[in-house]
């Protein structure tokens, strides 16, 4: 079941013409997902570490395979190449990754879109837990809903699209208010009567 969402997963990114940047890793459900997109012509993308590379853990058919020295390093490689965030069932690597991406937007760092893909309701206790933080004031509303969820790859993939166009627009509009708000006052009149 999970092997299967995880490749249906690579085909619905594939189709969109987009590519895949991954842990880098022959095995699981992440080497599922990069054997799958990259029969269906997709690029792969591996970032992994070089302890791991000496392990021979990693993926060699990849499109591309960088090797970092450090998590930390890895971990920022990895977002730097990415425009969305998507995490499927895994363990506690695939969870720390997850919850590190949401800090990152919950702090500014980014504004791209994260989501999760709750095959056959794995990720319902995290859910849970975050809803509860919620109600329990440590955690906002607006943080809460930085993180998407849905159970079918194709809508979890719309979803964080609009997510990311929304994101856009609200930047665009942000750089448009800097540069007025930093404009001359009689500048700032041409511009908003434009």
């Amino acid at each position: 079941m999970y092997e299967d969402a995880a490749r249906a997963l690579a085909r619905a990114i594939c189709s969109q013409g987009r590519g895949i940047v991954f842990g880098g890793g022959a095995l699981g459900l992440m080497g599922a997902l990069a054997d799958e997109a990259l029969a269906c012509g997709g690029e792969v993308i591996g970032v992994i570490l070089r302890h791991l590379v000496e392990r021979e853990a990693a993926d060699r058919s990849l499109t591309e395979l960088r090797v970092t020295t450090t998590m930390h390093e890895r971990k920022a490689l990895m977002a730097q190449l990415s425009d969305r965030f998507v995490a499927l069932p895994g363990g506690i690597g695939t969870l720390e990754e997850t919850i590190e991406m949401l800090t990152w937007a919950q702090l500014g760092l980014h504004r791209k879109p994260c989501g999760l893909l709750n095959v056959d309701g794995y990720y319902d206790p995290l859910l849970t837990f975050l809803d509860r933080a919620v109600d329990e004031e440590f955690l906002t509303v607006a943080s809460r809903e930085l993180l998407t969820v849905a159970s079918e790859p194709d809508a979890l993939l719309a979803e964080l699209d609009r997510r990311a166009a929304q994101s856009e627009r609200d930047i665009d509009a942000a750089r448009l208010d800097d540069e007025l708000s930093q404009a001359p006052a009689a500048k700032r009149m041409r511009a908003v009567n434009d």
